[in-house]
């Protein structure tokens, strides 16, 4: 069977499978493109369902329901969001510069998922490694504010001009400490035999590995400060509560976006949403293991391997038993016959796939290179990194319902008086300790 599959597959795609390196290393334009697809689709989908999470955790925050009415439990409500916004009308100030105005929420946009490229969900899961991702990272990513700079100017309004102008020196304030904060971590990377580090994001995660300790706990308690100097940067970085000077609707209406409506300003979100999960990414590769599990050293060995690729359809059938369990709870009235048939629906669904994980988890327990083997590692690799950045996006929205925005003065002075100092210390000592222990 195999035979006959690789006599009817091109070869350019059969080149690449069983490849232990990412398509941009392998040449593989193919397998490439397929991968940008891949996390084009998988990030527009985890955007939708962070808009969900998000409206449905602050309205618990609250106590209050969220959206319940489109589909069961408001599952539908993002899809619904998404039709209104694309037949919304769409207007452009007779003032503005059109095609600046145009261009705008495109610039955000294409910064926030170009940066994925480099993000490395597995050894050989990323498009393309490259010798200087982080360079390439913190380049690309800092090119999301021209977005937000570009639609206050071309909106040839005040209040977001004043939006546009407090991102850019926003921006400017964090990225320095977010830097310094990162250099810290790649001068771990050079603690190997060699006495060279990497700027590869894959090459970041192999360090942890090969030193056994991920790097926020690496020099404790520098590794964490670091960890806590970035993770506060990029809050400002993505313009959210409560650094989200640059929108400010209590001051500046909506601020930058004021003046979009229907598509683009969905764009707008889109974008928020999408570099909101790529700096989760990028610190989760840099101090939190990247692709590896919990305790690798400490808990090794064919049983433990085992029982950690278990966890993958076990969280897919705990949230398929918290659908049943919804469904249970829903009234017993007419009125609640489709919402019960939808979220049953949904949560067989899930029960499905993590009936498919725990087969692949068990058909993948045999040590001999097969497929279903290198299916199960791949599968896990996804699934302890994606759930490491969840963590990070449910702390966005528990930020949001905990904290008041801060004063503009106050966000200066904390980035430019506080971490600014605290990440050129850690930074400074972090190689002081390196180069006693080397």
């Amino acid at each position: 069977m195999p035979n006959m599959i690789a006599i009817w597959m091109p070869n350019f795609i059969m080149s690449y499978l069983g490849s232990t390196v990412t398509p941009g290393e392998a040449g593989s334009q193919f397998w490439a493109l397929i991968y940008v697809l891949i996390i084009f689709a998988g990030v527009s989908v985890a955007v939708m369902s962070m808009n969900w999470l998000e409206r449905k955790a602050l309205a618990h925050f609250q106590i209050r329901l969220g959206p319940m009415r489109v589909g069961p439990h408001g599952l539908l409500q993002p899809i619904a969001d998404a039709l209104k916004l694309m037949l919304k009308e769409d207007i452009i100030p007779s003032e503005a510069d059109q095609f600046v105005f145009w261009v705008a929420p495109l610039i955000g946009l294409l910064a926030a998922f170009t940066v994925y490229t480099v993000i490395p969900f597995g050894p050989s899961q990323a498009v393309s490694d490259m010798n200087i991702g982080i360079l390439f990272m913190l380049g690309v990513s800092s090119l999301g504010v021209l977005g937000v700079v570009v639609a206050g100017w071309a909106s040839n309004s005040h209040y977001p001009l004043i939006g546009a102008l407090r991102s850019s020196a926003q921006m400017v304030s964090y990225e320095v400490a977010m830097g310094l904060a990162v250099v810290s971590a790649i001068l771990m990377t050079s603690l190997n035999e060699k006495g060279t580090g990497t700027l590869s994001m894959i090459g970041i995660v192999r360090a942890q590995e090969q030193q056994g300790i991920w790097f926020i706990f690496k020099f404790f308690p520098l590794g964490l400060i670091a960890f806590i100097v970035f993770a506060i940067a990029m809050i400002a970085e993505t313009n959210r509560a409560p650094f989200d000077m640059a929108e400010a609707e209590s001051e500046l209406t909506a601020g930058y976006h004021t003046e979009y409506s229907g598509l683009r300003w969905s764009l707008f979100m889109l974008a928020e949403y999408a570099a909101m999960i790529a700096v989760s990414s990028i610190a989760v590769t840099l101090w939190l293991g990247g692709w590896m599990r919990p305790f690798v050293r400490l808990l090794h060995g064919p049983s433990w391997d085992f029982i950690f690729s278990l966890f993958p359809g076990l969280t897919f059938l705990g949230l398929a038993a918290i659908a049943f369990v919804g469904v249970l709870r829903m009234p017993a009235h007419s009125f609640f016959k489709i919402q019960k048939i939808g979220l049953e629906a949904f949560g067989g669904l899930l029960g499905f796939i993590a009936l498919m994980l725990l087969v692949i988890a068990i058909a993948g327990r045999s040590q001999d290179p097969s497929i279903g083997s290198r299916l199960n590692e791949s599968i896990g690799y996804i699934y302890w990194f994606l759930l490491k950045v969840a963590v990070f996006m449910y702390l966005f929205i528990w930020y949001r319902a905990t904290w008041p925005r801060y004063r503009f003065d106050q966000l200066m002075r904390v980035g430019w008086k506080v971490l600014l100092p605290i990440s050129l210390a850690v930074l400074i000592v972090t190689a002081i300790v390196g180069v006693l222990v080397a």
